[in-house]
């Protein structure tokens, strides 16, 4: 028996506020210094059974060591087409490339689907 993450927590009452919904995510490499996004993608979420370790699997798939996930929603309508999805997503790595702190206006979790914060750090 598997145990509930914060993700699958997160996931479910989403789903439960507005029902079906396209999902924007972005695998980020976490060091002392920084979020260094590696991946992005997007997968359309139908009804709340997904969970952290089909997410995971889902990641292998793009090579990388990640050490965190950053996710948004594609859009308040929900579920939007592959096209509008590619779109916002492309728009949106562009971003966090210049502002890593928009992963706050994200959800972000780690590699075991705990929920993280990203705090700024002041220069010395």
């Amino acid at each position: 028996m598997s145990h509930t993450t914060d993700f699958d927590e997160w996931l479910t009452a989403a789903h439960a506020e507005s029902g079906d919904f396209t999902m924007l995510f972005v695998l980020l490499r976490i060091t002392d210094h920084t979020a260094e996004p590696l991946r992005a993608a997007w997968v359309h979420v139908m009804g709340d059974e997904t969970r952290w370790p089909e997410m995971v699997r889902l990641f292998a798939g793009a090579g990388v060591q990640w050490s965190a996930a950053v996710f948004f929603r594609a859009g308040r309508e929900g579920l939007v087409d592959d096209q509008l999805a590619r779109s916002r997503l492309s728009a949106l790595t562009r971003k966090l490339h210049e502002d890593r702190s928009l992963i706050r206006q994200g959800e972000f979790f780690n590699v075991d689907g705990l929920r993280l914060s990203l705090e700024e750090r002041l220069p010395h």
